[in-house]
């Protein structure tokens, strides 16, 4: 008897986990209709950037600067930088081409 209550238990604890945690994850799959897709490549040395969801397709490589100029951040700068639109859905699709490196946005706390 113990063994079946000690098999079962824990059964129906991880049963009543897990029922609030897939709703959710139904809820948030895919239920945003998004404003603009962009994607991160990541490269070696640089990222390419390309926005996916305009008529022109556009897309450009993003470099760290050189951390000796006036008024940069050292290796947080880069001479062309991402823009996003406020208050509205974006989806980011982020990947490498050969190396992965950690993706940040500093001034909104991610990384």
């Amino acid at each position: 008897t113990i063994e079946s209550i000690w098999t079962i238990l824990p059964a129906i604890i991880l049963i009543f986990i897990a029922l609030p945690s897939l709703r959710l994850l139904y809820l948030l799959d895919e239920s945003m209709e998004p404003l603009i897709t962009l994607k991160s490549i990541g490269h070696q040395w640089y990222w390419s950037y390309e926005y996916m969801d305009f008529k022109n397709y556009i897309e450009f490589d993003s470099y760290m600067i050189n951390p000796e100029t006036l008024n940069s951040f050292r290796l947080l700068d880069v001479d062309n930088r991402t823009t996003l639109p406020m208050n509205t859905q974006v989806r980011m699709l982020i990947t490498a081409a050969d190396v992965i490196h950690s993706w940040t946005v500093p001034s909104l706390g991610v990384k």
